[in-house]
Formats: C-alpha cells, structure tokens, sequence
C-alpha cells in the first residue's frame, strides 16, 4: 500500500512540474490566440528643407515684331528657399512652412525684358519676394517612403506684387532617403496678382496666363 502511494505521488509531481514547463514555453515563445499585440511606433513629423539645386521659373507666351509666330519668354531664378513640414497623419503644418522665391534675380535672355519686368510688373523694388504658404496637400503618401515616385497637388496662398491669392502646385516627386526632388507647376493670370503686362517697342502681344515652375530638391530630416 505504501509503495502504491509513493507511485501515485511521483506520478503527480511529475504530470505538475510538465505543466509549470508547458505554462512557462507558452508565455515565452508563443502569443496566445486573440491577444494584444503590441501597437507599432508612431509616425514622426517629417521636416524638408529647400537645398541646393531649386529653381524657381515663369514662362508666359509673346508674339514679338518680326517673328511669325508665338515664344515663350521665360526667366530663371536659383534663389528659392523655405520649408515644409508634414505632420505625422500627412497634413500640412501651415504655421512652419512656407516657400520664398526671390523676384529680383530672375533673369531671362533678354535684359530690356528683365528690367520692365523688376521695375514695372512686379515692381521688386516694393515687393522683392514671392511668398507660399501651403494649407493642403493631395496624393503624397503618408509616412513620406525612401523610394519611388509620387503624383501631388500642393494647396496654399501666394503672396506676389502686395495680393494674396490661393494657387495649385501640381507636381510630381521623386523620393530617397536623404532627399526628396522633384518639380511643380501653377498658372495664373497678370490680373490674379495685379500685375501690368510688359510693353516693350518689339513686343506685339503677350498671353494673359503666367505658368510658374519650381525645380525643388528638399533635404530630409
């Protein structure tokens, strides 16, 4: 009788300690049907800076005396800078970003046309700066990825010539890990921002529609 009791409690033990090993593999090596994973890392707020190598550019339609047909009279300026900060869910932070585009360095293939351009249309002696501040941005994924490429439409106010007046960049971005390039454009009209249109002695007629482009490399961090 003695020796059966001594079976029975050695069984016992053992069927317990294969329990507590059992208990003990499960809570270490495998998570139990239904259980709460561990939520992922949130999304950090994406700061670009303009660098090196952006250009800013406008491109308007004259028909010139002598020539049978139209051109494009375009002018080039490397002094853009700014900011633009995207928040974690993709948004736009309006309040630290914004754009600046320094008018009185554009510069085009004809000096008679640069110089109406500063002194009579956009007067850069009063309004040196061409200023955007973007509200909304469309089709740019969320978090930002390291490659790859992206369509976008970029929202916000553009300050030129003393009025305000919100434009559509539509664009297309080129990603990687340290930068993101890429180029944009918007149209507007001399009368969107109350500019006169030039009127120079071999110039017969110049298009009401203004395309701006920028050329835009922006540092990550």
């Amino acid at each position: 009788m003695e020796h059966k009791q001594m079976k029975r409690s050695w069984v016992m033990a053992g069927m317990a300690a294969w329990a507590a090993v059992s208990v003990s593999l499960i809570a270490i090596g495998n998570v139990p049907r239904g259980a709460a994973q561990s939520p992922a890392p949130p999304a950090a707020t994406t700061r670009l800076d303009i660098s090196d190598g952006s250009t800013a550019s406008y491109r308007v339609q004259e028909q010139l005396a002598g020539v049978n047909f139209p051109s494009d009279a375009v002018g080039t300026t490397p002094s853009v800078t700014g900011t633009l900060v995207i928040m974690p869910d993709g948004s736009i932070n309006s309040g630290q970003s914004k754009l600046t585009i320094d008018l009185r360095n554009l510069k085009s293939d004809q000096d008679m046309r640069d110089g109406y351009i500063q002194k009579r249309t956009l007067e850069t002696d009063k309004f040196p700066l061409a200023e955007f501040v973007p509200k909304r941005v469309q089709g740019l994924p969320s978090p930002l990825p390291t490659m790859g490429q992206a369509g976008f439409q970029l929202t916000g106010d553009m300050t030129i010539h003393g009025t305000t007046s919100e434009v559509t960049w539509t664009g297309v971005a080129t990603f990687n890990k340290d930068q993101v390039a890429g180029r944009a454009t918007t149209n507007f009209t001399f009368a969107t921002f109350g500019l006169t249109k030039p009127t120079l002695a071999r110039l017969l007629s110049v298009d009401d529609k203004i395309q701006l482009e920028v050329v835009f490399k922006f540092k990550r961090s």
